[in-house]
């Protein structure tokens, strides 16, 4: 079983959504992306999705373009991004997945890129611009070297399409939960429950579900109806918030975190933990 299978069974076995947390890494250096990283995983965090800073993030908000600028302009590259989770390796063996775009990994020659990942400790990748109609290439060297892929469903995406989406998938399904780009948002979409019930109809897979989610009681919404919540945005805010000032980061990385931790916990059964 693979670490994603099992940090998500692991979460369905205690009654709880996974809590699948967003970084990019890098920002706003190397050092003390690191120490970010350390800490999320010492406050409960399941899945960790590691941004790989791009200079055109078109599926991000400010706040994670920012971020990426940060990360580029302290020195990240592709080799810094893999010496990272190499670096995470030695304390963790917290699944990490890759959310990247697609140049990325074309450009460095496709069946090497995944190679190499997955030789640095990477456990999927979520190639956020490439979809499941264009990805065999990708889809067969990440099944070659045993790196789960990730795609993604949108409210806009019509019924046939998910069936498509859900077999060149093999790590979890992420339901991104609203139109437009990642950021911090006042409430939780609407139709969550709909839509993954909608998904589980052609997948056994997880589904997780991101975009907008900030606070523990939008985690607690969803956490009852998927079976991942994902954060990004509030916690690359503690980075933002407090730049030039690693011990202050790492200080809120952890109050947000724990916090956020404790609404992944399901009062009772569902049906779906």
């Amino acid at each position: 079983m693979s670490r994603l299978a099992q940090a998500f069974a692991r979460a369905r076995a205690e009654n709880r959504a996974a809590f699948v947390a967003y970084l990019c890494a890098g920002d706003p250096d190397f050092d003390t992306s690191l120490a970010a990283c350390r800490t999320l995983l010492d406050h409960g965090v399941d899945v960790l999705e590691l941004g790989v800073p791009f200079s055109d993030p078109l599926a991000d908000g400010l706040t994670n373009q920012l971020a990426a600028q940060r990360a580029l302009e302290s020195g990240m590259t592709a080799a810094r991004v893999l010496e990272l989770v190499r670096r995470i390796r030695e304390f963790s063996e917290v699944p990490v997945v890759f959310y990247t775009y697609y140049n990325l990994v074309f450009t460095n020659g496709v069946e090497s890129y995944v190679r190499a990942a997955k030789a640095a400790g990477v456990d999927g990748l979520l190639t956020l611009d490439l979809p499941p109609e264009e990805a065999d290439e990708l889809v067969t060297a990440c099944r070659r070297h045993a790196v789960d892929t990730v795609f993604i469903v949108a409210p806009t995406t019509p019924e046939a399409r998910i069936a498509r989406i859900a077999r060149a998938a093999t790590g979890f399904i992420y339901y991104v939960s609203r139109e437009g780009v990642t950021g911090v948002r006042n409430q939780v979409a609407a139709n969550i429950p709909e839509a993954v019930a909608r998904i589980r109809r052609h997948t056994d897979l997880p589904v997780a579900v991101g975009f907008g989610i900030s606070t523990r009681a939008q985690v607690a919404q969803v956490a009852a109806q998927a079976d991942g919540v994902v954060v990004g945005s509030a916690l690359v805010n503690c980075i933002s918030g407090h730049l030039g000032q690693p011990g202050k980061i790492t200080q809120a990385l952890s109050a947000v975190c724990s916090d956020l931790a404790i609404g992944v916990k399901r009062l009772s059964s569902n049906g779906h933990g």
